[in-house]
C-alpha cells in the first residue's frame, strides 16, 4: 500500500523561505521517482521539482533557481526547499511518485500514479 503525506505548509512571508516535507510508504519503487507539483484554483497542476532515484534533479522553469528538491531514503522523506517566495507561489503542494516509468521529469503528469493530499503555502 503506497501512501504520501505532506507537511511544513503554512504562511510566509514573500521574499522568506519554506520548506515541505513528503513521507512516503510502500514499496521501494515508490521511490523510482518522486516530485512536488503545486495547484491553484483554476490553473492546471503544475510540476514544480522531480528527483529520480539516481540523484538526478529537475525543475520546473518558474521555479529554477529558487528551489532544490532533495530526498533522504533512511528516512522515506522528500523534502522541498524554496526561497525568495512569491505571490505566486501561493499555491496547493504536493507530492507524487512515478512507480512505473523508467524517467523521471516534472512533465507529463500522467507519470504520477500515487499522489498525497497536499499541503497549502500561503505567501503574504
Amino acid at each position: 500500500h503506497v501512501q504520501l503525506v505532506e507537511s511544513g505548509g503554512g504562511s510566509a512571508l514573500a521574499g522568506g523561505s519554506v520548506r515541505l516535507s513528503c513521507q512516503y510508504y510502500g514499496p521501494a519503487l515508490v521511490a523510482n521517482c518522486i516530485g512536488w507539483f503545486r495547484q491553484v484554483p483554476g490553473k492546471e497542476r503544475e510540476g514544480v521539482a522531480a528527483i529520480y532515484s539516481d540523484g538526478m534533479t529537475f525543475y520546473g522553469d518558474s521555479v529554477k533557481g529558487r528551489v532544490t528538491i532533495s530526498k533522504d531514503n533512511a528516512k522515506n522523506t522528500l523534502y522541498l526547499e524554496m526561497n525568495s517566495l512569491k505571490s505566486d507561489d501561493d499555491a496547493v503542494y504536493y507530492c507524487a511518485a512515478a512507480s512505473r516509468v523508467g524517467r523521471c521529469s516534472t512533465r507529463p503528469l500522467s507519470d504520477y500514479d500515487y499522489w498525497g493530499r497536499g499541503t497549502q503555502v500561503t505567501v503574504s
